[in-house]
C-alpha cells in the first residue's frame, strides 16, 4: 500500500494528529533530541492512547511500512525516528497517577522523569530515574534504568509492577508476574523489542529532599578521586547515590570565573538518608582531592534530578559509547586520565554510574538486565552544538572507548549505546540472550519492531 494511501487511512482511525510531508508542524513532529539525526517519515502520529497507538502498529505492519517508536525521543541512536515509515510518537501521553496508599504509581508511555517525579514528590515517593530529567520514562525503564537512586531502589525496571504492551499482532497485553510472564521478564531490560509500553506500573519508596549536588576538584586530582571512589562506593551506605565524572566546568555562580570552561573531575552526590546525617555522608568525597567548586545542600528530588538538564538541550549533536564494569582498574582509570582532557565542549561529559547495592539483590536471570555483578556502567557521552565538529568529537568518543574497552566487560548498558553497536548485542545481554531471542520470537517473528538494540527472532 502506498505511504499516501496509509496515512489517509490512519487520519479516519486515530484520535491524535497524523502530519506528513507538507504539512506545517511537519519539521517540527520529525524533529527527535540527536540534531545528527535528520530523518523523513512518512507520517507521525501523536499517539493519544494505546488505540492509537494500536492503529499505528497495525498499519505498519499490514503496509510493510517502517515503524519508529518515540517516547521522550533521547534516543542517541535516533530509533525514535525512521525514514519514508511511521512514527508512533508518545509524547502527548504524560499523565502521571500516584497513589499514595499503595506507593504506586501508574505512567503513560511518552512521560519524562521531570513529570513523574514532580507527580511523586508532592507525596514524598519516587523510583529510580535518570540523570536528566526530560529523559523518557519508557525508554529509560525498558533498558533497565539507571540513576541517581539505583543503590538504594535498585534499576528503574526493578520497581516495575506491570506493563501495558501493544504487540506486533496488534494486541494490548498486560504483563506482570501474574499474566504473561515471560513478555514481563523481557522489557525489564530488553528494549523496545517486543511491543510498545503505553503505560507503567510501578512501586514507589520514600523519597523527598535529598542533600547533594557536586564536587568539582583540579583535573590533576583525576586519578586519586576514581580510586577513592572505586573503594568507598563497595561498602558505602545504599542511601548514598553518587557518581564520579569527567567535566568542562560551565558558567554557572558557584563556580569560580577562573575554573569556568576547564576540565574538573567531578563527584554529583545525592544522599536519601536522613538529612542530618547528609553532610557526613557526603563529607569523605571533600578529602578524595582538591574541591575547587561545590554546590552542596538540601534540596528536592526532582531540583536534583533536573540540575543538568541545561548541559543538554535538544539540537546538540551526540555520539555516546558504553561498558560496564565490574573493577575499575588502575589501567582504566589512567584510560580516562588520558583521553578526559579532550571533551569536545561543555555539553559532553564522562560518567562512572555505580551499580552495586539493591542492583545486586536482583539475580542475573530474573529480569532481561543481565549485568548484575557489575559494579559501574560508564558512559562516554559526546555531545556538542555545531556539526562542523562531528569527525574530530566521534573520533575522540571512538578513541576514548578503545582504551577504556579493554579494560570493561563485553557489554554496555544499551540505552547509552551508539547506532554501530548492534554487533554487540549479544554481549548486552550475556546467557539471557537465548530467551530474549525465543520471546522475540514469540512476540514479534516479522521483527516489525526492529529500530532498537535490536534482538532478532
Amino acid at each position: 500500500m502506498a505511504a499516501s494511501a496509509v496515512i489517509q487511512q490512519l487520519r479516519g482511525r486515530v484520535e491524535g494528529p497524523v502530519t506528513g510531508p507538507g504539512d506545517a508542524r511537519y519539521d517540527e513532529a520529525r524533529s527527535v533530541h540527536n540534531a545528527m539525526i535528520d530523518r523523513t517519515p512518512a507520517a507521525v502520529v501523536r499517539c493519544t492512547g494505546a488505540g492509537d497507538v494500536r492503529a499505528v502498529v497495525d498499519a505498519a505492519r499490514e503496509s510493510g511500512l517502517e515503524l519508529a517508536v518515540r517516547g521522550g525521543g533521547h534516543s542517541v541512536p535516533g530509533f525514535g525516528t525512521c525514514d519514508n515509515g511511521l512514527v508512533a510518537d508518545l509524547s502527548g501521553m504524560r499523565d502521571v497517577r500516584v497513589d499514595p496508599a499503595t506507593r504506586t504509581a501508574r505512567v503513560e508511555g511518552g512521560a519524562t522523569w521531570g513529570d513523574f517525579n514532580d507527580a511523586g514528590y508532592a507525596y514524598g515517593l519516587a523510583t529510580t530515574g535518570g540523570i536528566i530529567s526530560t529523559t523518557g520514562v519508557g525508554g529509560l525503564t525498558l533498558g533497565g534504568g539507571i540513576g541517581y537512586l539505583s543503590r538504594s531502589m535498585g534499576l528503574s525496571c526493578d520497581s516495575l509492577i506491570s506493563a501495558e504492551v501493544v504487540t506486533a499482532d496488534g494486541r494490548i497485553l498486560v504483563a506482570s508476574e501474574q499474566e504473561n510472564e515471560d513478555l514481563f521478564w523481557a522489557v525489564r531490560g530488553g528494549g523496545g523489542n517486543f511491543g510498545v509500553v503505553t503505560s507503567f506500573e510501578f512501586r514507589l519508596g520514600p523519597v523527598k529532599d535529598v542533600y547533594g549536588g557536586p564536587l568539582l576538584y583540579e583535573f590533576e586530582d583525576t586519578a586519586s578521586v576514581l580510586r577513592f571512589f572505586r573503594d568507598f562506593i563497595t561498602t558505602a551506605p545504599r542511601e548514598l547515590g553518587a557518581f564520579p565524572g569527567l567535566q568542562i566546568a560551565p558558567p554557572l555562580p558557584f563556580i569560580p570565573e577562573e575554573r569556568q570552561g576547564r576540565v574538573h573531575a567531578i563527584v554529583v552526590t545525592c544522599w536519601t538518608g536522613p538529612m542530618e546525617e547528609g553532610e557526613q555522608a557526603v563529607r569523605p568525597f571533600r578529602d578524595a582531592g582538591r574541591v575547587v567548586a561545590e554546590h552542596l545542600g538540601p534540596m528536592p528530588y526532582p531540583m536534583l534530578n533536573s540540575a543538568f538538564d541545561d548541559l543538554v538541550p535538544p539540537g546538540l549533536q551526540h555520539y555516546w559509547k558504553a561498558n560496564f564494569v565490574t573493577e575499575l582498574t588502575d589501567a582504566a582509570i589512567a584510560a580516562h586520565v588520558e583521553h578526559g582532557p579532550g571533551l569536545p565542549a561543555v555539553n559532553s561529559t564522562v560518567h562512572i554510574y555505580p551499580i552495586n547495592g539493591a542492583c545486586h539483590d536482583v539475580a542475573p536471570d530474573a529480569t532481561a538486565f543481565a549485568y548484575r555483578d557489575a559494579t559501574f556502567a560508564t558512559v562516554i557521552a559526546g555531545m556538542w552544538p555545531d556539526a562542523a565538529d562531528n569527525e574530530a568529537s566521534v573520533d575522540w568518543v571512538r578513541d576514548y572507548y578503545r582504551a577504556t574497552a579493554p579494560h570493561s566487560e563485553g557489554g554496555g548498558y544499551i540505552n547509552f549505546m551508539a547506532d554501530d553497536d548492534q554487533g554487540r548485542i549479544r554481549d548486552n545481554y550475556r546467557e539471557n540472550y537465548e530467551r530474549l531471542a525465543r520471546i522475540k520470537q514469540s512476540y514479534d517473528p516479522d521483527n516489525l519492531f526492529h529500530l532498537n538494540q535490536n534482538i532478532k527472532p
